[in-house]
């Protein structure tokens, strides 16, 4: 069974203990899923975090007061980034220029300095290109040809030029605990989550979520990839490590225990929206039409452009499985229809 050990996150600018040493904040997010966790380990001297939101005037004031209050005015010696997105990794630089080391996944380091570093007035044409086969409704497609498209640089401080590595297989002292980091992949490349030796507290980042699956995204850089099948491999791969009293902090939502069933829910979720959309596909469709098997709900503006991307992650795993075949229509966009 699946448990909350809190019902109510903390407030802003607040922190709730977790378990001995360890703070659970929460900073806002401007999109639907409204909030990031992020949490402090107290190393003594001062802390280790993990994860920091976006950088925005908004998440700077709210992290002085953190500073300020429940951190006691102790410096941040180590900022601890899971993975690449700007949610986790946005104000990371800001730490490091006041005198914390970075520590996070080498692939998460590589795409976070790329992508600040790539900033665009408009969107190539690969990048349209990539929308028009993937079925991307017509005024949306027509709409961004004058959009000035997101850019990491908007929310990223950006980052140092050094910065020490994370991997697979190694360990990590945070938090008066040695703790086992191994890697996912899927929601994002190389996704590092924590696993304590000394008790049972897990950090997941987004890598392990209650209540809602994380966002398994292709997008233009990599148009054939297939994050479906790396997501899959490691939720295997985690579950021989899990243990039911295992307390899991993740990047988003409330911590909890129960995490065997999690992982199987999280697995057994895209298996059956694999499966319905190999019964949709009876029938050509473009990624964009496979909402409803997919979703099985409405799907607002607000979400349109992370359901188009993970809509494509599913196609790309079927269509590498060998369970669809695809061709382009006349309009440009590639049809699946189940083989």
């Amino acid at each position: 069974m699946i448990r909350y050990a809190w019902e109510t996150p903390p407030a802003e600018g607040e922190a709730t203990q977790v378990a001995d040493g360890v703070l659970w904040m929460r900073l806002p997010l401007p999109m639907a899923l409204d909030h990031v966790n992020v949490y402090a380990l107290d190393d003594g001297d001062g802390w280790s975090i993990i994860d920091t939101g976006f950088a925005s005037k908004r998440s700077r004031a709210i992290w002085n007061a953190l500073l300020d209050g429940p951190l006691d005015g102790k410096p941040v010696n180590r900022v601890i980034v899971t993975h690449h997105h700007p949610d986790h990794v946005g104000l990371a630089g800001w730490f490091v220029i006041s005198g914390a080391e970075l520590c996070m996944p080498r692939t998460g380091w590589l795409m976070a300095r790329m992508l600040t570093l790539d900033v665009q007035d408009t969107y190539p044409p690969e990048t349209m290109r990539f929308y028009q086969r993937a079925g991307m409704d017509a005024e949306v497609l027509d709409k961004r040809k004058s959009e000035r498209p997101f850019n990491f640089a908007d929310c990223v401080v950006p980052l140092p030029l050094g910065f020490t590595r994370l991997q697979e297989g190694g360990t990590i002292t945070m938090g008066g605990r040695t703790w086992d980091i191994r890697m996912g992949n899927g929601h994002a490349a190389e996704h590092a989550t924590f696993w304590s030796r000394d008790d049972n507290v897990v950090i997941g980042g987004d890598q392990l979520l209650p209540s809602i699956s994380p966002n398994l995204g292709v997008y233009p850089t990599e148009p054939e990839a297939d994050p479906v099948a790396e997501w899959l491999t490691s939720c295997e791969r985690f579950r021989p490590y899990a243990r039911p009293e295992h307390l899991v902090l993740g990047g988003h939502k409330l911590p909890f225990t129960g995490l065997p069933l999690r992982l199987k829910q999280l697995i057994d979720n895209h298996h059956g929206a694999l499966e319905r959309l190999v019964d949709f596909l009876s029938e050509p469709h473009s990624a964009g039409e496979c909402f409803p098997p997919l979703f099985k709900r409405k799907i607002g503006a607000g979400e349109y452009g992370l359901a188009l991307v993970e809509a494509v992650a599913h196609v790309n795993h079927l269509h590498q499985a060998g369970r669809v075949k695809r061709e382009l229509s006349d309009a440009g966009a590639y049809l699946y229809q189940a083989v």
